[in-house]
C-alpha cells in the first residue's frame, strides 16, 4: 500500500478507524473556518483593536493570520481560541516584504487577493502542491474588472501568482458564473476601498458570512433576494471599519464529523454544542433529516449575528438512514460535507444520489473522485454519471478493509475514518497529518466520546 505524498514537509502519517461502540457524551467542535478567515482579516481593515473568541487555530487559519501580519497588522494570541487584531486599516496596507505562502488554505489565498487587490502594494501568493493546482481564474478575472493586475502566474491562473492592486479599485457589476463565497468575498473586500459601489450577483446564494461581518464592523452593505434562489449584494466604498469582538461558533463541517459518527454507530447518544446553523451552511442537517436522522436542535441562540444552537444526535439499532435524492441547487449550502454524506450514504437504506456536484472536482482533491475511489474500496456500490454521485446503501452495513487514498484532502480523510468506526473492517487512510489545516482536535475530540483509532502497524 503506498501512501499519498505529504507536501507538509511532515511524513506521512495512516490511521485506521476501528469498529466502535456506543459513542456517548457533549463535544464542542472547533471554532468555524470561514468566520475565523473573515475575523482576521477584517480586524486587519479595522481601526482599532478587534478581539476574537473561539477562533480556529488550524494551520488554515494560521496561514492567514501570518498573512494579515505582513500587512501590517499586529496580532496576539491571548489564550486558546483568544486573539486580538490590531490593523493598520482600509487603504494603509504595508507592501509585504516575503511572499505570503497559504499552506493549503484556498479561502485564506482568495479572500486575501480581493484585499490585496483593492489597495496599492503588491504581493507574491503560493502555497503547497494542493493548493497549487486549485484554480485561482475565477478569481483573478473579476479582481480585474476592478483595476488589480496579474503580473506573473503558472499556467492556467495558479499559483504562484504575483498580483499587482490598485489604489483607487473601479465600482463594477459583477454576476459570479458559481454560486462561490470565495468569489463573492475577494470582489466585496477588493470594493471595499473603492469610491463607489460594488454589486456582486449570485443565481444560487453562498455562504454570506462576510456580508453579515461586514455590517458588524461598519460597512454599509445590502443583500437582497436575486430570482428564485439568488443573492444581490450591494457595498458602498470606503466605509469606515470600526474594530469588534468577535465570538466565532463552532464549525458546522467539522461537527459533521461526530454527528455522522454517531448516527451510524450503534447505540450513540451524543450532544454537540454551539454549532452555527446559519441557513446557508445546514445543507447536511436538512439532507440527514430527509433521511430519517434522529437529530434534534436545542438551545436555539443568535450569537455574534450568527444562528447557533446545540445538536442532540442519537441512534440505535431500530434507526433506519434511507436513500434520498440530494437536488443541485443545495450544494451550496453544503459543499463541504458531502465526502461525509457519502459515508452515511453507504450505511443507508437504498439509493442516494447527489446532483451537481462539479465544484468538488476544484477542491483540495478531486473530491467526487476521491470519494468514490474511497467508497469502492471498501465495499460500497457508487457510481459518478456526469457531476452526480450515486451510492447504494448496504443497509446498516458496510464491509470496510479499504485503503484510502487521501490526496491531501483533510476532508476525505476524517469522512472515512468516521466510516471505519461502524464498518465491519477497519478503514485505514494513508495520511492523517492534513486534518490539523482545519480540526486539530479531531482525534481526541472524537476519542472523548468513544471512537477507536489506531496506527497501522
Amino acid at each position: 500500500m503506498e501512501a499519498s505524498p505529504n507536501f507538509s514537509g511532515l511524513p506521512a502519517a495512516p490511521l485506521r478507524g476501528r469498529r466502535s461502540s456506543a459513542l456517548t457524551g457533549r463535544c464542542r467542535p472547533p471554532g468555524d473556518k470561514s468566520v475565523s478567515h473573515r475575523s482576521l482579516i477584517l480586524g486587519t481593515l479595522a481601526v482599532g483593536e478587534t478581539m476574537i473568541e473561539g477562533l480556529l487555530e488550524g494551520d488554515d487559519v494560521l496561514r492567514t493570520a501570518q498573512a494579515c501580519r505582513q500587512l501590517g497588522a499586529r496580532i496576539t494570541r491571548r489564550s486558546l481560541g483568544a486573539w486580538s487584531v490590531a490593523g493598520p486599516g482600509l487603504g494603509s496596507l504595508l507592501q509585504p516584504r516575503e511572499t505570503l505562502d497559504f499552506g493549503n488554505a484556498g479561502t485564506g489565498a482568495r479572500l486575501m487577493m480581493g484585499v490585496v487587490g483593492g489597495h496599492p502594494i503588491t504581493a507574491r501568493f503560493d502555497g503547497d502542491a494542493s493548493l497549487r493546482r486549485r484554480p485561482m481564474r475565477r478569481i483573478l478575472e473579476p479582481l480585474a474588472l476592478q483595476g488589480a493586475r496579474v503580473l506573473e502566474q503558472a499556467d492556467g491562473g495558479r499559483l504562484p501568482i504575483v498580483l499587482q492592486g490598485c489604489s483607487e479599485p473601479l465600482p463594477i457589476e459583477y454576476r459570479t458564473p458559481v454560486a462561490s463565497a470565495q468569489i463573492k468575498s475577494a470582489l466585496l473586500l477588493g470594493g471595499l476601498n473603492s469610491l463607489g459601489r460594488t454589486v456582486v450577483i449570485e443565481t444560487e446564494a453562498s455562504r454570506d458570512h462576510t456580508e453579515k461581518m461586514l455590517l458588524r464592523f461598519g460597512a454599509r452593505v445590502v443583500s437582497e433576494p436575486f430570482g428564485e434562489h439568488g443573492r444581490k449584494i450591494t457595498l458602498e466604498g470606503r466605509p469606515e471599519l470600526r474594530a469588534d469582538v468577535v465570538r466565532v461558533p463552532a464549525d458546522p463541517s467539522s461537527a459533521a464529523f461526530p454527528l455522522v459518527a454517531a448516527l451510524i454507530t450503534p447505540g450513540s447518544e451524543i450532544v454537540i454544542e454551539g454549532v452555527m446553523t446559519n441557513p446557508l451552511r445546514s445543507g447536511l442537517l436538512t439532507t440527514l433529516l430527509e433521511m430519517g436522522a434522529n437529530i434534534t436542535l436545542a438551545n436555539r441562540r443568535d450569537d455574534g449575528g450568527e444562528e447557533v444552537a446545540d445538536i442532540y444526535v442519537r441512534t440505535s439499532g431500530s434507526d433506519r438512514l434511507v436513500g434520498v435524492d440530494v437536488p443541485a441547487a443545495r450544494a451550496s449550502s453544503m459543499i463541504d460535507e458531502y465526502p461525509i454524506l457519502a459515508a452515511a450514504a453507504a450505511f443507508a437504506h437504498g439509493e442516494t444520489r447527489m446532483r451537481g456536484l462539479s465544484e468538488l472536482r476544484v477542491k483540495e482533491s478531486d473530491r467526487l473522485a476521491a470519494i468514490a475511489a474511497g467508497l469502492r474500496v471498501n465495499g460500497v456500490d457508487c457510481a459518478i454519471e456526469g457531476d452526480d454521485l450515486i451510492v447504494c446503501g448496504g443497509a446498516g452495513k458496510v464491509a470496510g478493509g479499504g485503503f484510502v487514498k487521501t490526496h491531501l484532502d483533510h476532508r476525505i480523510a476524517m469522512s472515512f475514518l468516521v466510516m471505519g468506526l461502524a464498518a465491519e473492517q477497519d478503514v485505514t487512510v494513508d495520511d492523517q497529518t492534513m486534518i490539523a489545516t482545519s480540526f486539530p482536535t479531531f482525534r481526541p475530540l472524537m476519542e472523548g466520546l468513544g471512537a477507536r483509532f489506531a496506527s497501522p502497524p
